[in-house]
């Protein structure tokens, strides 16, 4: 039996081209991601204390979300309106000028400088609303749907081997200077929205007769009536709201451990790291049975590795910490992917996945929000074990509040409606 995953799903050409790009766009994401936040905080502390830094860190996600929260759920209306690969390079081309932007104002004092940042973090939000439903939306059709599953496995393990390499490129090529990091990740896009055209898709098929608001209304009550697509959502909602660490990462690299930009890009690789061993394990062989027992123990796990985390002040326990809180995330992303993905019809894939993402992006970009205020009022060490403490509840919570996620046995489960 061969070490490596099956290759078979690459001999779709549309899907192969799609998959390329989207690692591109990620590690483009990722270092951009570590720019911004080591620029913030650096240009922050030179006039404020810690955690008035950290706050500001946490406003970069609260200024990414609002975008995301007020437009995701027309971004998915549109997905499955207008041809999705139209969407993909539109929207990426508008971030590849956005990020032109912040290689710009990389040149400007800090009065300039941070209003700069935050503008472009509001006009990446506005792209995030369109792409991730757009994105989600299109592969299946790419790949026959017995080989869905496999897809999303190799979807996961290359969206984490970019979150390890951007990272840790990012956090090297910041030596240089932030312009480097946005001059390389306008590179990346371009060629990424070059190898999108280059795509072969099939044809649109958009849906007619249906007004705008009736499509929205459609996809969340969908959500709604699917108690366990809800259940895992809004799991991972609480969850990562709460226990999600990477914007407090530039304030434990600098104050806490010490370790410096490249050190913020360890950290910030290594969940990416247990991430990709685990989405590895999954390429080769998939959950099949217990999918909601595997993905609430994966929580726990999540939370107890937050709370090793918050206490450790060794740099290569830290990040070992986070590289399990990666692989226990791992294990959640694949189990909620795939339930939304096999349960849901592809007319309504783009309303679905921009409720999904409006979880998912408020679990990230809010709950940066909420751990920059956490950390302005416990400090950076009391924010993440707030967070850690509440994964590791939530895991047994929802056992009682979505008891059919916790008794789903497989995939196929989520097509049963409650």
């Amino acid at each position: 039996m061969s070490l490596l995953p099956s290759l078979e799903i690459f001999r779709h050409q549309g899907y192969r081209h799609y998959w390329i790009a989207r690692q591109l766009v990620s590690a483009e994401r990722q270092m951009v991601a570590v720019a911004i936040g080591w620029q913030i905080y650096d240009l922050a502390r030179e006039t404020r204390s810690i955690e008035e830094s950290a706050f500001l860190l946490g406003l970069v996600g609260l200024v990414q979300f609002l975008p995301v929260f007020l437009l995701s759920l027309i971004g998915g209306q549109a997905a499955d309106r207008f041809d999705r690969k139209l969407i993909l390079i539109v929207s990426n081309t508008v971030r590849f000028f956005v990020i032109g932007g912040l290689f710009a104002a990389s040149f400007a004092p800090a009065a300039i400088a941070i209003p700069a940042i935050f503008i472009a973090a509001a006009l990446m939000g506005g792209v995030n609303a369109f792409t991730p439903a757009a994105a989600n939306s299109l592969y299946p059709r790419l790949v026959p749907r017995d080989e869905l599953p496999l897809a999303i496995a190799w979807n996961s393990l290359g969206f984490q081997t970019a979150a390890i390499l951007g990272p840790a490129i990012g956090g090297f090529l910041y030596i240089a200077g932030p312009q480097t990091v946005y001059a390389v990740a306008a590179a990346i896009t371009f060629i990424a929205i070059l190898v999108f055209l280059a795509a072969q898709t099939p044809r649109h098929e958009p849906i007619k007769g249906a007004h705008g608001l009736s499509m929205i209304v459609d996809g969340l009550r969908y959500v709604r009536d699917n108690k366990i697509v809800l259940g895992a959502i809004s799991l991972d909602l609480v969850v990562v709201f709460f226990g999600g660490v990477t914007a407090l990462l530039p304030v434990f690299a600098r104050d806490v451990l010490h370790v410096g930009t490249e050190g913020l890009g360890v950290l910030r690789a290594a969940p990416a790291l247990g991430a990709a061993i685990v989405a590895f394990l999954l390429a080769r062989q998939g959950l099949t049975r217990k999918v909601g027992f595997w993905m609430l123990v994966s929580i726990a796990i999540y939370g107890a590795a937050m709370l090793g985390f918050a206490v450790s002040r060794l740099f290569w326990l830290s990040a070992a910490m986070l590289a399990i809180t990666g692989a226990a995330d791992m294990i959640s992303m694949y189990v909620r992917q795939s339930l939304i993905q096999l349960a849901t019809p592809d007319a309504m894939r783009g309303r679905v996945s921009s409720v999904s993402f409006i979880f998912i992006s408020a679990s990230n970009e809010l709950g940066e929000f909420e751990s920059g205020v956490a950390a302005r009022f416990l400090g950076p060490v009391g924010a993440v074990l707030l967070g850690g403490s509440v994964a590791i509840a939530a895991s047994f919570a929802w056992i009682g509040l979505f008891p059919k996620l916790a008794r789903a046995d497989r995939f196929e489960d989520a097509a049963l409606k409650v």
